[in-house]
């Protein structure tokens, strides 16, 4: 396995990462501007596979076969120096992330993460914008990956 890192990726190549895991794919256009949007991008290539992404926001894919092998101390050692480039002297932030096994755990806090509580950080909430009521694939009109 021979690793290479870029700032750039296609919508089709994340939607292959995100089958990969077994998530939802995104309509191209959207990737696209997800992609765009993003104010620090790294991927992780093996030959010419993207096999991983993540963001200065903290979004991190990687295909699954490819996780706990570097790739993620990698990608997080570049968004954390990307974003103490950004910082004025006497500033800080924080870098966020959620851990959804006890392996991503033991990996995040081998990283300088620690576990938050609702005391710290509060608790956790998101919403999802759409015009439709209900969020299906089909009313999305998610696409299907086509593997070439």
């Amino acid at each position: 396995m021979n690793i290479t890192y870029k700032n750039t990726i296609t919508a089709d190549e994340v939607n292959a990462i995100r089958k990969s895991m077994g998530w939802r794919q995104q309509h191209p256009e959207q990737m696209q501007g997800e992609i765009g949007a993003a104010e620090f991008l790294i991927s992780a290539y093996d030959g010419d596979k993207a096999v991983g992404m993540a963001t200065s926001g903290g979004n991190v894919l990687i295909v699954p076969e490819y996780q706990y092998q570097g790739i993620e101390k990698e990608f997080f050692a570049r968004i954390f120096d990307f974003t103490r480039s950004k910082l004025k002297p006497g500033y800080g932030t924080q870098v966020h992330v959620r851990a959804w096994s006890d392996e991503q755990i033991k990996l995040y806090e081998s990283l300088g993460f620690q576990i938050s509580t609702p005391e710290k950080l509060g608790v956790p909430m998101h919403i999802c914008l759409t015009n439709q009521i209900e969020l299906t694939d089909k009313m999305f009109k998610q696409m299907e990956y086509k593997e070439e």
